[in-house]
Formats: structure tokens, sequence, C-alpha cells
């Protein structure tokens, strides 16, 4: 397989030349990194080309590396039914960089764009309807990036007297705890085999 997959990267860089910014073999899996004003170019030549023909979109998602300055990897996976093979195209983009949409090579991508732009916030230029798909309206932020708090911002509630949902600020209900291990169900009072030096 690693053997096809290199013939593949080969062909790939002889056709695309330095449209292909880096290209790795790792894990049985090949992965070129093209700019993203790029990408629709790309993607429509692994579609057409004989050698290729990645007809079928497999997943659009994303990746957050805040330390970065192009924070974000936008990631396509590709299926070839006819070659049986696989290939991913990674694209590195900021909050403010405009991902040209694959959804004129690939109609399919619609909903992964939309996904990847709800929870990461990424930018698809072109994209027929790009709005949220996975949060709820009104959402703020973008729940996959990490510097999203864990906690949310808002906590969302029915309430039975109101007779609709109701939207608040985020409450920890629970203070954090302090296990002192006391109780039967935080821990023994006895010692444990290989525990003996702990206790003195």
């Amino acid at each position: 397989m690693s053997e096809t997959l290199n013939d593949l990267a080969a062909h790939i860089a002889a056709k695309l030349g330095a449209v292909v910014t880096d290209s790795v073999l790792a894990y049985g899996e090949l992965t070129i990194t093209v700019e993203p004003a790029d990408i629709v170019k790309v993607a429509t030549f692994l579609r057409d080309d004989e050698k290729c023909r990645f007809v079928s979109i497999i997943d659009v998602c994303g990746a957050d590396y805040p330390y970065r300055a192009r924070r974000f990897d936008v990631l396509y996976h590709l299926l070839s039914p006819a070659q049986n093979l696989r290939v991913r195209i990674k694209v590195q983009a900021d909050e403010n960089t405009l991902v040209p949409s694959v959804t004129s090579v690939w109609p399919g991508a619609d909903w992964f764009e939309r996904e990847t732009y709800d929870l990461y916030g990424v930018l698809f230029s072109g994209h027929p309807d790009l709005r949220r798909i996975l949060t709820d309206y009104g959402f703020e932020g973008h729940p996959l990036r990490k510097d999203f708090p864990l906690t949310g911002f808002v906590e969302v509630r029915y309430d039975d007297e109101a007779k609709r949902v109701i939207y608040e600020p985020v409450e920890l209900k629970q203070e954090f705890r302090n296990f002192d291990f006391l109780s039967p169900w935080e821990g023994t009072d006895y010692v444990l085999p290989g525990d003996e030096k702990a206790k003195q």
C-alpha cells in the first residue's frame, strides 16, 4: 500500500508542482498540504485525474493549534473507489482567512464545511449557506477551539412556570471537592498492598 501511495504522491507532485507545499506519508495515509487559495484547483484535479478519481468526499474537519499564527488545520478526507485509495488534503488558516468552498467540486461538502465553521469558526468563501449546523441559535463562540471554556457561557433549561426554555449564565452547582478519603465511597481505612510507605 505504501508503494501505491508513494506513486500517487509522486504523480500529484508532478502534475501540480509547487501548488503542493508538503506531502507526507505516515501511518499508511497520504497527506498533502496546499495553500487555501489553491484548494479548489487541487480538489478538481484529484476528482478528475484518471490516476486519482477521488470522487467521494468523506469528511471536512478542523484542528486547532492556538500557538501558531495560522491556528487551524482544515482537513479534507477523500476516497477513490476506482483506485481503492484514500488521501487527505490539509489547509492552514486563521480566524480571518477565507478558505474557498469545495461544494462546487463535491456538493456533499456542504454540511461538513458548515460543521467546521460552527465548531471552529473557519470561514468558507463561496459556500451556498454558511451558518451554524450543530449549536443552538444565538450560540456564542466555537466550542472545539482550545480557548473555549469547558463549561461554556450559558446553560439551557426548561422553566415549568414560564413554560419556555430559559438561557442563563453558567452556574457551577457544586464547589470543587476536597477529597479526604474518609468516606467509604472515596477511599478505604485499611492499607492496600504496596501502599505501606504512603501512610508513613
